[in-house]
């Protein structure tokens, strides 16, 4: 068991040398940046113009329902591609449980449409 355990010291090594350089830049950039920004920096700011309003308006709950919807469907293509070009070495039982993720998502997507999430008035 002891051999096992060194075969993995490089990555430990590795890791603790990442954590080390990662500190080192954090600590550099509080010694060396400038900590005195000046007021036009601290303004807050939209796509290149001034706010028109109060930054902290409230968003309408749609514009989360259509993020979520867009994440759940790019996921599902995320997990489709790679399942569609080995089909034909998962057999029966990688397609059916494909199929049932589908059909999950479809009813979460019939759901959300019983719902009137995809309506916007």
């Amino acid at each position: 068991m002891n051999e096992n355990l060194i075969n993995y010291l490089p990555i430990l090594i590795f890791i603790m040398f990442a954590i080390a350089i990662c500190i080192a830049f954090v600590a550099s950039a509080f010694v060396v940046g400038n900590q005195n920004p000046d007021p036009e920096k601290n303004t807050p700011f939209e796509c290149g113009f001034d706010v028109f309003e109060d930054t902290r308006v409230n968003f309408d709950v749609r514009f989360y329902l259509v993020a979520i919807l867009f994440i759940i469907f790019d996921l599902e293509i995320a997990f489709l591609f790679p399942w569609a070009v080995s089909l034909g070495n998962i057999g029966l039982f990688g397609f059916w449980s494909m199929m049932f993720f589908l059909l999950v998502l479809t009813f979460g997507f019939i759901y959300e449409w019983k719902k009137g999430a995809l309506e916007w008035e």
